[in-house]
């Protein structure tokens, strides 16, 4: 039968299945695997001038972590069978292995985090009284043991965790992309090359809020920002985004190369229906503009000042953001849009904004991991705690207390 669209399509190709959830999904997804890479590298591989957003990356990889599989549960008709997927496992179904992969990942981070602030929650169960000391006391399992032998210890079993995370998250993000390439009725996701896309654009989106968050934290807390850390994510950042970016081109060169029968149609899909959001956004905003950016802060280090150094990181890392989400979108979307005859076209996507699989609902699950990492941070500070004369820290305070103290001693001082 004629489809709504162009050509010949299928009864079951008129609607598309998979909504902006499911694109939210692998996004929110790479930001978990991307994040926590970043604080592996300090932890595992001993980059020094990595530390100040060491403890910023873990809470963040946890914040995406929880909210990651919500949007499944919205495109879900019965949400509450997800259930079965934990206590009825079936190893031989590739869905049924994400509650595996997700559960032991969940714990490595978990984890990590408890003895990455063991201290920190040590000293707040000493200073606080009722309900706060009975819950940093819970949270330290009663045990007020932070010696120097104690959190050697914790730093090695740190390590461990974080060494073994590494590949937990690679498999993590690399399952959501496995998916996509194991579906031999599409030939624009079929390819062996997806997964690998998947995980080095995760990587890269990661990298990517890292940079924006720890700007727009330390602007806002008050606090200095460390030239040598953002130089050193921008490095980072400048290769995985120039390495997603050429797998992601090699992809459709390959394909065109053949001259397949599917490039007929995949061929006037990127250059018709997608036209804008890959050639435009994904390659030009998201790639070109961000990878040239990069590469002036990596290359011209030397004459560039700190703050036009960190303001072209931001931007870059900005329009990174948006090329991933783009791919995202192109693959999941652009991947439905042309018929299983290969002869047809669906009509343009177009979501909703407050039904369930809505852009607002979309957008209150992406912005619930941010809230999340704001109340961990209310209790548990996310950056170092500078150690005072006395031996205590001073990481509870903000920026604007630290203001507000040093004022006062001046007043008291005049």
């Amino acid at each position: 039968m004629e489809g709504s669209g162009v050509g010949f399509s299928y009864p079951n190709d008129l609607h598309i299945a998979w909504g902006v959830m499911i694109v939210l999904y692998p996004y929110v997804t790479g930001l978990v695997a991307g994040s926590f890479v970043v604080g592996s590298l300090y932890h595992v591989f001993g980059r020094q001038e990595l530390k100040p957003i060491s403890r910023l990356s873990l809470v963040a990889s946890l914040g995406f972590l929880i909210f990651a599989p919500v949007p499944l549960l919205f495109h879900l008709g019965q949400p509450m069978r997800c259930f079965n997927i934990m206590i009825t496992p079936n190893f031989s179904s590739a869905m049924a292995a994400f509650g595996v992969i997700y559960a032991v990942y969940f714990i490595i981070v978990l984890l990590e985090i408890w003895l990455v602030f063991r201290k920190d929650i040590v000293m707040n169960a000493r200073q606080n009284r009722g309900i706060l000391r009975w819950f940093y006391a819970s949270l330290a399992l009663w045990t007020y043991d932070v010696s120097d032998e104690s959190r050697k210890l914790d730093h090695k079993i740190v390590v461990v965790l974080a060494a073994i995370g590494i590949p937990a998250a690679c498999v993590l993000h690399g399952y959501v992309g496995f998916m996509f390439g194991s579906v031999k009725a599409n030939p624009y996701w079929s390819t062996p090359l997806m997964p690998v896309i998947f995980l080095t654009s995760a990587i890269t989106s990661g990298i990517a809020m890292m940079v924006v968050l720890y700007q727009i934290l330390m602007k806002f807390g008050g606090r200095t920002i460390e030239p040598d850390c953002v130089q050193s994510l921008c490095k980072w950042l400048w290769l995985f985004a120039i390495l997603a970016v050429t797998l992601e081109l090699l992809e459709i060169v390959c394909i065109a190369y053949e001259r397949s029968e599917e490039w007929v149609v995949i061929g006037t899909l990127l250059s018709g229906k997608l036209a804008f959001s890959f050639i435009g956004i994904q390659l030009v905003f998201g790639s070109l503009i961000p990878i040239i950016l990069l590469g002036i802060v990596v290359l011209m280090r030397p004459y560039l000042t700190n703050p036009l150094r960190n303001t072209i990181g931001f931007v870059a890392a900005l329009f990174l953001l948006v090329q991933v989400l783009a791919m995202r979108w192109n693959v999941v979307i652009g991947g439905q849009l042309f018929s299983k005859s290969l002869m047809g076209f669906r009509e343009a996507y177009q979501p909703g904004l407050f039904e369930k699989e809505g852009l607002g609902v979309a957008l209150l699950i992406f912005l619930a991991s941010f809230v999340f990492m704001a109340i961990f941070n209310r209790f548990l500070p996310m950056y170092e705690k500078k150690e005072n004369g006395n031996g205590t820290g001073d990481g509870a305070k903000t920026g604007f207390t630290e203001r507000r103290e040093a004022a006062k001693s001046e007043e008291a001082r005049g």
